[in-house]
């Protein structure tokens, strides 16, 4: 369901995208580190404990921030098409406009995500396995698994790339041009530094589920929903294909009995996740077409509902966009189904949360449409719904302050781009 526009939107993004990575996974400090501290010996600098994700303020947002990077990469370069203008002339005040943003990266990663630091993040796992789970884990089996995806890709003659097997043309153009160090052949180092720490999360994720009796259902971290999706969209490209049997079975297990849901009850003060989305988008993975469209019925009926007031109202893409390309200035109320919150006070790290909650909203909605069959009534209503929320939160991706720029931009290229196995 992404479109020419959402690509050329993060395609244009990508500098400053890459700029808010960059200052964050090289930043120690604020720092919230999840470290239960047994005695003073433990009170040491967080990069002691984590020499490859010890900045971007705690250690799931460093692992998604480094899988940013890696996405930002594969990305066509230069932005592609006029449709790109008004997100760079919004960005184009940033320091990352400058060319090289993309060597600095890589330098960037080279230096962190090493065969010894990733070795000691899979010891501490080992040690601590309650330790970010499960969206912690989820994030490291992307980043491996995007990190396999661009190691894939072949370097053409013209400096462009294709994945094996793409559909797609050659696009992304490398900046190393040294064939040793192309930057396919970099990956690789990268991503066979990371299979130890993805086998591990692998046995912690295997070790965990036969006792997971219930899902856990609120919309922050803990959603199982949203990691299990990851972690199905994750594991083979990661060299895990032993986690998608038994996470397909604990889907079925945990959300497919499941009907009625409200979503008149969300969201609630701080989520970034939306739990009716979340579980949505999850079964959506491990059913076919026909079934997921049934069971879309049961489990949600006020889509239904809305899909009526949809048809005869004009539906909630119909009121006027207004100067910032969305329905509302971002942070305020509108109409529709599942309609942008209000935010009352985007500083307040908590509530500055539903910011990341119209992202993930987008996202979601976008991929439930693209899920069901093409002449399903409630497409529609989904993807009006999924520009709604994106049109509110993507003019604050970039805030200048560290308590959303350490995380939302990640948030943004899932809905501007899809999933982790969306590329």
């Amino acid at each position: 369901m992404r479109d020419d526009a959402s690509a050329a939107a993060l395609a244009a993004r990508a500098p400053l995208f890459a700029e808010l990575a960059l200052t964050n996974v090289t930043r120690e400090y604020p720092n919230a580190p999840a470290h239960l501290i047994a005695d003073p010996t433990e009170l040491v600098p967080p990069r002691t404990y984590h020499p490859a994700f010890y900045g971007a303020y705690d250690w799931h947002s460093s692992v998604h921030m480094h899988w940013l990077l890696i996405r930002l990469l594969r990305l066509p370069h230069p932005p592609p098409g006029p449709g790109a203008d008004a997100a760079q002339s919004a960005s184009a005040s940033s320091p990352a406009q400058a060319p090289g943003w993309r060597e600095t990266a890589i330098r960037t990663l080279e230096a962190h995500l090493t065969a010894g630091a990733l070795a000691q993040e899979a010891a501490y796992l080992r040690d601590r396995p309650s330790f970010e789970r499960p969206y912690g884990w989820a994030w490291l089996l992307a980043l491996t698994s995007e990190s396999t995806a661009l190691s894939s890709e072949s370097t053409a003659p013209n400096g462009e790339s294709s994945a094996p097997g793409s559909e797609h043309p050659p696009k992304a153009r490398y900046p190393l041009q040294d064939e040793s160090t192309a930057l396919p052949a970099v990956a690789r180092r990268w991503r066979e530094a990371l299979a130890p720490a993805a086998a591990t999360v692998a046995d912690l994720v295997l070790g965990w589920l036969p006792k997971a009796t219930y899902p856990v259902r609120h919309g922050t971290h803990a959603n199982s929903a949203f990691s299990l999706g990851l972690i199905l969209d994750s594991a083979e490209r990661a060299g895990q294909e032993r986690l998608l049997e038994p996470v397909r079975a604990k889907v079925r297990e945990w959300y497919v009995p499941d009907h009625g849901a409200a979503v008149r009850w969300e969201p609630s003060g701080q989520d970034f996740l939306s739990p009716v989305l979340c579980e949505a988008d999850v079964v959506r993975r491990v059913l076919s077409e026909p079934e997921f469209a049934e069971w879309l019925t049961r489990f949600l009926p006020e889509l239904d509902k809305a899909t009526g007031a949809h048809h005869a109202e004009g539906g909630p893409g119909s009121g006027s966009r207004n100067g910032n390309g969305g329905r509302t200035e971002p942070g305020t109320e509108c109409d529709g189904f599942m309609p942008p919150p209000r935010i009352s006070d985007p500083a307040d790290p908590q509530i500055g949360h539903l910011f990341g909650l119209c992202l993930s909203r987008a996202a979601a909605l976008r991929d439930l449409a693209g899920a069901l069959p093409p002449d399903d009534p409630r497409i529609p209503v989904l993807t009006a719904s999924a520009e709604a929320n994106l049109d509110a939160a993507l003019p604050v991706t970039a805030s200048g302050d560290f308590t959303t720029d350490h995380w939302l931009a990640t948030f943004a290229t899932l809905a501007l781009d899809g999933g982790v196995a969306a590329r």
